[in-house]
Formats: C-alpha cells, structure tokens, sequence
C-alpha cells in the first residue's frame, strides 16, 4: 500500500503551498491594493493558478464533498468550479491586463472547441441565483459583505469578470475561503 502524500506529491504540496501563503500574504494586506491595477491583476493571476493546481491533489475533491453536505448553499461550487472558471479565463485568455477588463463571450470561450471547462461552467451556472457572502478582517474589526453575480445570460455578449466577483473584496473572500479549503489538509504550519 503506497503512503498519501508520496515523495513527489509532497515535494509538489509544499512548495504550492508555501507560494499560496506567500502570496496570500501579500494580497490580503489592504497596501496591496494601492498597487498598479495591472500588478494586482498579475499578481491575483498567480494565486488563482496555484490554487488550482493545489486543488488537483486528490484528498481536496473529498473536501470540496464535504462542503457540499456541511456548509452553506453553493460554499462548494465558489470553493471548486467558480474559482477553477475564474483561472481558466485567466490562464486561457491572457488577453487583458487589469480585473476589470477582463471579458468573455460565448463566442470567444467556444473560439477553440466548445465544451471545455468555462463553457460547461457558463451554461450551468447563468441565471443562477446571485450568493451573498460576508466575511470578517479582524485587523479591521470589520465585516465585508460580498456578492458573487452569475451571469444572466450566457451568449455573445461580453461577461466582465469584474460583475461576478468584484476585485478587491471579491479577491479578499476568494483568498480566505481557498485558505480554509487548503488549511484542511495541513498537519503544521511554521
């Protein structure tokens, strides 16, 4: 019986991780929101790609399960499917260079093969009910209120990125909620 994490998930699980944190770190600093838009937009890039990547680990579909069961309505879906569509606009369509230009359409998701991932995701989540989230800043002694805003419609009109999570608050909640998803599978940190 092989032993979970072998030597090579583990090589791969610790420095994602420690380049996650990294860049948590520095993304939740509200300083970092002073930066160039396009610096923030590189930077929100690379944790949304690493985030990903983490989650291709097998033990974090048995959580994303978990919370589908445990946890308010559709904490999962954000958790897993919304931020892996949210990397692959990113990743995919490197196109743009601040948050709030980035846009999509059916035509220019499906310019390629149609189907694939964002595809899939746009068809099953527009006109979805939008969710509302809140989270707390304890530095600030602050609750932050988010909403997360599925499309109506999924056709060739443009779809900003910016309309379904906002940058800044959108981007906080993101990186508090993928930093509890990746904690569950972490036995120290130091």
């Amino acid at each position: 019986m092989e032993l979970r994490p072998n030597k090579s998930e583990e090589l791969f699980l610790s420095l994602g991780y420690n380049r996650f944190y990294d860049l948590y770190d520095q993304i939740i600093e509200d300083s970092f929101w002073e930066q160039e838009a396009w610096y923030r937009f590189s930077r929100v890039s690379d944790i949304f790609a690493v985030y990903s990547e983490l989650l291709s680990y097998e033990a974090f579909k048995l959580v994303l399960d978990t919370l589908e069961v445990v946890r308010p309505p559709l904490e999962s879906e954000i958790g897993g499917p919304l931020f892996k569509f949210v990397r692959n606009i990113l990743a995919h369509f490197p196109l743009f260079e601040t948050w709030n230009d980035v846009w999509i359409s059916k035509e220019l998701v499906n310019w390629q093969k149609k189907g694939l991932t964002i595809d899939r995701f746009l068809k099953k989540y527009s006109g979805h009910a939008e969710v509302k989230y809140r989270f707390w800043e304890a530095q600030k002694r602050q609750m932050t209120y988010i909403i997360i805003q599925f499309p109506k419609q999924y056709d060739n009109n443009k779809i900003y990125l910016k309309d379904i999570i906002s940058e800044k608050d959108g981007m906080k909640f993101s990186l508090i909620l993928m930093r509890q998803i990746l904690n569950t599978q972490v036995e120290s940190i130091s």
